[in-house]
């Protein structure tokens, strides 16, 4: 699959590139080639800059299985994720670590999130029969964590503020209904594919107790200002994080663990991962630098564009579209889509509020693959691409019904 996405990207580009020339843009060649080189100092800009987080990570997560609080959090959603994982045996620590991440995800604890995702990753490989394709247990979890419900995400609430927005905070229920939407389609799709039953008692009693917690979580967010729900996100999370590292610590101490063996031990592995990550990182990064150089989105939004203003539907979506088509891509991207949005047509427009939601709930599909996959080596990802992108155009759907019920 990936095989393939990667020549449609390269043959897309150099389309596109063709394109331009005949119209007289010739330094569409100059920019391609700045963006083929930009994308080797990216890729390993941001596997360094992973060096410090992931053996940070991996050596808590060492301790804090020595510790036996993983199994902790492990315990609490095995049941369901038993349910959805069958090849993965009760009991086995991946489980510990799938939570972790997806809980870090909801919290918006980015710089734990991505290194508890590896690790979740590296444990289900450990399962892995065959080291170069991804098993059905690993997809269900990268569009699990590509799809992710986010209940506060701040960082859109700060744009929104930094671009004088009236109510900064008022795409918060879009964007969480918007992410729960997103889910649900590629936990869906995942289920077909896989022939995976979500009709039974333990996948909708969990269902209907993480809804109830999230509804109350919703009235009590919406009775707080912008600003408090700014504060309480930042002291939630910073605590939280705080705690899990005191505990794995302070509980390894207390059942006489080697903490500070077991430690460097762990942050050995997340050293030689984060290097590992390069070649994988600058394959996707290449093609996807290419794709925007060479002016292939901008014609798919023109295609867009024209194709609604043939069929006579309301076209005002297809302002904010440039964000919801570079995010699966590139999330600078997608935020410098957002920002020029904003800054042309009003933070407060329909299509800045629309271009906000894109921005929270949707996620870099792609780069998610190469990093996750990457990290353990893994070759043929079957059909994870395409769930991925399934969640990604159902969480691109429904933003926009959302913003036409709310703003529209």
């Amino acid at each position: 699959m990936l095989n393939r996405v990667w020549l449609f990207f390269f043959l897309t580009a150099a389309i596109a590139i063709i394109v331009q020339l005949f119209n007289g843009h010739v330094e569409v060649l100059g920019e391609s080639v700045k963006a083929i080189f930009s994308s080797a100092k990216l890729a390993a800009e941001i596997s360094i800059g992973l060096i410090g987080v992931l053996a940070l990570w991996m050596g808590l997560m060492q301790v804090g299985e020595k510790a036996g609080v993983v199994t902790v959090f492990a315990k609490l959603f095995e049941p369901l994720l038993s349910k959805l994982m069958p090849e993965v045996p009760r009991g086995h620590k991946a489980y510990g670590s799938i939570t972790m991440n997806l809980t870090a995800n909801m919290l918006g604890l980015d710089n734990a999130a991505t290194p508890l995702g590896l690790k979740a990753m590296q444990d289900l490989q450990s399962l892995n029969p065959n080291k170069d394709v991804a098993t059905n247990a690993q997809i269900l979890f990268l569009v699990l964590n590509t799809s992710s419900v986010t209940l506060v995400p701040v960082t859109v609430f700060l744009y929104r503020a930094q671009q004088g927005a009236v109510n900064p905070a008022d795409v918060f229920l879009p964007i969480l209904l918007t992410t729960v939407a997103s889910t649900l389609v590629g936990l869906s799709v995942v289920a077909i594919v896989q022939r995976i039953s979500l009709i039974n008692s333990v996948v909708l009693a969990y269902c209907a107790t993480l809804f109830s917690i999230l509804i109350a979580g919703v009235f009590y967010l919406l009775t707080l200002s912008a600003e408090a729900i700014g504060t309480l996100s930042t002291v939630l999370g910073n605590g939280i994080l705080l705690a899990l590292i005191m505990s794995f610590i302070l509980i390894a101490g207390y059942r006489k663990v080697a903490i500070y063996d077991e430690f460097v031990e762990g942050a050995k592995s997340g050293f030689s991962q984060a290097i590992m990550l390069i070649p994988y990182l600058l394959a996707m990064l290449l093609a996807i630098g290419l794709l925007r150089s060479s002016g292939a989105l901008d014609f798919a939004l023109q295609g867009i564009a024209g194709l609604v203003s043939l069929l006579g539907f309301d076209s005002r979506f297809v302002d904010a579209m440039p964000t919801a088509l570079m995010k699966p891509f590139s999330g600078s991207g997608a935020r410098a889509m957002m920002l020029e949005t904003m800054e042309h047509h009003g933070v407060d427009s329909f299509a800045g509020r629309l271009s906000a939601i894109f921005q929270g709930s949707t996620e870099t599909t792609f780069y998610v693959l190469a990093v996750y996959f990457g990290s353990v080596g893994i070759r043929n990802s079957r059909h994870a691409l395409g769930c991925g992108l399934a969640a990604d155009v159902g969480g691109i759907m429904a933003a926009i019904a959302v913003c036409y019920w709310f703003y529209g």
